[in-house]
């Protein structure tokens, strides 16, 4: 079984609102088994919805749509879905007593216009809504020669959503598939060399069709490495995942920095706690990345005591007329492990601004410990928008590095 998800709104087509439905509603498909292959927003337009409506009953086992279920005249997923399905509105007694009570609840009179919540298509059935006036809808939709496909629309309120995803959605889309394949993720991050260097160290791994499959994405200069993969259990998954996840670490060695959720601060972070040191950083050109990720890593990471502060210096006030850029960089990394006795003194500058066409610019990035300055420069190669990234990601993992280097001693 395969899964199209629709999520409803002006706001979300205009941009004026995230759509942070159809992920969650995705994650949860794919632990019952069920890869999404389409994700469709769509305006508050009944002609619009009832071809979107059509559409993913056609392409799709099971179409899960959020949004449209209020009273007001821009909510039609109602109608959109009767027209779908060549059926007609009906009225369901029991919806409408539950909505006539959560008003008298509240000691309020029940606007005419909230009967329209207790309409479904004929073809259809009701989708208990406990805490909201809005029920969803459910129906099995019969196609030619093939399976039927599972409709189910729910509120896009998230709270009454997760509800009704928990207490029905899925214990019946459980109950269609019997034994259903179960769908794992695991993501591996990378840095250090690019996108398509990376992927020719991986023989075989990223093709279509693999088992295990192994997906590559890049964002600010970090690659993620995306294994998904389907199995009767979680813990078959798991073990392929382990399996696949091995041959990624033995071919690509300390490119890999961490897994899940972890960015470079974060693993930085863990190595300085593990070996009771400290680190503070100083940066000219970036606009204080540094120091922002850290600061952030360190509020919610138990290592957080190992990031001791940071210098973020304006373009004209760092450098004396005497010093080289590379001599400027060391002295920064010196005076600001000085300033805030740190065990390491990190430091990058000047990073000159990334022009389109211009020629290539470097900026450098300094080291200091107790036992001296290492310094390593880098070229403002890529796109200027991901340029201060790129800088502060160099200098996380020169330390990152350095620390490796230090425990394989």
């Amino acid at each position: 079984m395969h899964a199209e998800v629709i999520s409803i709104g002006d706001e979300l087509t205009s941009g004026q609102r995230v759509d942070t439905n159809s992920a969650w509603l995705s994650q949860r498909l794919g632990e019952l088994g069920i890869a999404v292959r389409f994700h469709t927003t769509v305006s508050d337009d009944l002609a619009g919805n009832i071809a979107v409506f059509r559409a993913a009953i056609e392409r799709a086992d099971v179409v899960v749509a959020t949004g449209g279920l209020g009273p007001t005249a821009d909510d039609l997923t109602r109608e959109a879905v009767a027209a779908a399905l060549g059926c007609e509105l009906v009225l369901d007694p029991a919806s409408l007593a539950h909505i006539e009570s959560l008003f008298a609840r509240r000691n309020r009179p029940m606007p005419e216009r909230n009967r329209v919540q207790a309409m479904f298509p004929a073809a259809s059935r009701p989708i208990p809504n406990p805490n909201g006036t809005a029920p969803g809808i459910a129906a099995e939709v019969a196609r030619a020669s093939r399976p039927p496909c599972y409709l189910f629309c729910l509120p896009g309120v998230p709270a009454e959503m997760f509800e009704m995803w928990r207490e029905t959605v899925a214990p019946a889309l459980s109950a269609m598939s019997g034994s259903a394949r179960v769908i794992r993720h695991h993501t591996i991050k990378c840095y250090g060399v690019g996108e398509s260097q990376l992927e020719s160290m991986l023989p075989d791994l990223i093709r279509r069709g693999r088992e295990p499959s192994v997906g590559i994405t890049v964002h600010g200069a970090t690659i993620s490495l995306r294994i998904t993969a389907t199995g009767d259990s979680a813990a078959a998954c798991e073990t392929a995942i382990a399996d696949t996840a091995s041959i990624i670490r033995q071919a690509l060695g300390d490119l890999v920095f961490g897994e899940g959720d972890d960015e470079l601060q974060d693993v930085v972070l863990r190595q300085l706690a593990a070996t009771g040191r400290t680190l503070s950083t100083s940066e000219v050109g970036t606009a204080g990345r540094l120091a922002f990720w850290l600061a952030e890593a360190a509020r919610r990471s138990a290592g957080g005591a190992s990031f001791l502060g940071g210098l973020v210096l304006p373009q004209t006030d760092a450098k004396s007329p005497a010093e080289s850029p590379q001599q400027q960089v060391a002295r920064m990394a010196i005076d600001c492990r000085t300033r805030f006795a740190a065990d390491f003194g990190l430091a990058i500058g000047p990073v000159p601004l990334a022009i389109p066409d211009a020629p290539l610019a470097e900026f450098h990035i300094a080291l200091a410990t107790a036992g001296g300055v290492s310094i390593k420069s880098d070229t403002t190669i890529g796109h200027p928008a991901i340029l201060h990234d790129r800088a502060a990601k160099q200098a996380l993992d020169m330390l990152r590095h350095a620390l490796l280097y230090e425990t394989s001693r």
